[in-house]
């Protein structure tokens, strides 16, 4: 599935939400859904850079996708950690490079998280593509 398809599925599943703190609640939940991620790589170079909270970001690579795995230190940011995992891990090196789009705006965030938070989101994206650039 393309980086397109599962951020048009993402943004089914935040449209069904009317009320801003109902769509904030639901990332709070997706969150929760992180798997475990082991402390050991909660390691200044995993840190993503323009997040108010600590938010860490690993890649594996596996044929020519990248697979991620992140969390963070603040509950709210782990459910935006999810939503960016979701779009974009497992995807063509190729595809991830090529990544140009605004996150926050395509989902319609900008009304339920602050501009802190948005900076964190384009900070994971550019930390993604600094990684399939490197793979």
């Amino acid at each position: 599935m393309s980086i397109e398809k599962r951020l048009e599925n993402i943004k089914e599943d935040l449209d069904f939400f009317d009320e801003e703190l109902a769509k904030y609640e639901y990332i709070i939940d997706l969150g929760k859904k992180l798997p475990a991620f082991d402390e050991k790589n909660q390691i200044p170079e995993n840190l993503v850079h323009g997040c108010t909270s600590q938010v860490w970001l690993i890649c594996e690579k596996k044929d020519d996708k990248l697979i991620f795995k992140g969390t963070s230190d603040a509950i709210i940011v782990k459910g935006l950690v999810y939503i960016i995992l979701e779009i974009f891990s497992n995807s063509k090196i190729e595809e991830l490079k090529n990544v140009d789009m605004d996150i926050v705006k395509d989902l319609g965030l900008s009304e339920v998280i602050t501009p802190n938070r948005q900076s964190g989101v384009i900070g994971m994206i550019k930390k993604i593509k600094e990684y399939a650039l490197k793979a």
